[in-house]
C-alpha cells in the first residue's frame, strides 16, 4: 500500500511536469495526488466499490486543491487536474475499447458502464467539493499566511 502512494504521488508529480504546472508546484501537486489515491484505497480497503470510492477521494482532492489555490496563491486548477490524474479510469477505458474491437459486446457493455460510472462519480466529487464558498478557503488562506 506504501508503494502505491510513493507510485501515485510520483505519477501526479509527472503530470504536474507535462501540465507545465510551475515547479515551486510540483510536491504540493505530488502530496494531493497521494492523498487522493489514499482515500480511494481507504474507501475500496473498507468494501466500498470503485465509484463510491472514487467520489470520496475525488471530494479531499478538490477541497486540498481548494485550499492549496487559498494558501499558495494559485489557481485551484493547479492542484486538482494533476491531482485527479491517478483516479481516472484509463483502464477501463482501454477494455472497453478492447472489448468493442475484440467483438465481445457483453464484456464491452459491462466495462463501458463501470467506466462511465466511475468518471461520473469523479465528476460529482468535483461538483461537491466546489459547492463550498470560496471565502471559506480564501479565509483559511489568510490565517495560513499571517501565521507564517
Amino acid at each position: 500500500m506504501i508503494d502505491q502512494i510513493f507510485v501515485s504521488m510520483a505519477a501526479t508529480i509527472a503530470f504536474a511536469v507535462l501540465f507545465h504546472v510551475p515547479q515551486s508546484e510540483y510536491l504540493l501537486c505530488g502530496i494531493n495526488g497521494a492523498i487522493g489515491w489514499m482515500v480511494y484505497l481507504f474507501c475500496t480497503s473498507r468494501g466500498t466499490g470503485g465509484t463510491v470510492a472514487s467520489i470520496w477521494a475525488t471530494v479531499a482532492l478538490t477541497l486540498i486543491a481548494r485550499i492549496l489555490s487559498a494558501v499558495r496563491k494559485m489557481p485551484s486548477t493547479v492542484f486538482l487536474i494533476t491531482g485527479i490524474f491517478t483516479l481516472v479510469p484509463g483502464t477501463g477505458i482501454y477494455y472497453t475499447s478492447y472489448y468493442f474491437v475484440m467483438n465481445d459486446l457483453e464484456q464491452c457493455a459491462a466495462k463501458g458502464i463501470e467506466t462511465f460510472k466511475i468518471a461520473g462519480a469523479i465528476v460529482l466529487g468535483i461538483i461537491f467539493g466546489l459547492m463550498l464558498p470560496q471565502s471559506w478557503f480564501n479565509q483559511l488562506g489568510r490565517i495560513w499566511n499571517r501565521n507564517r
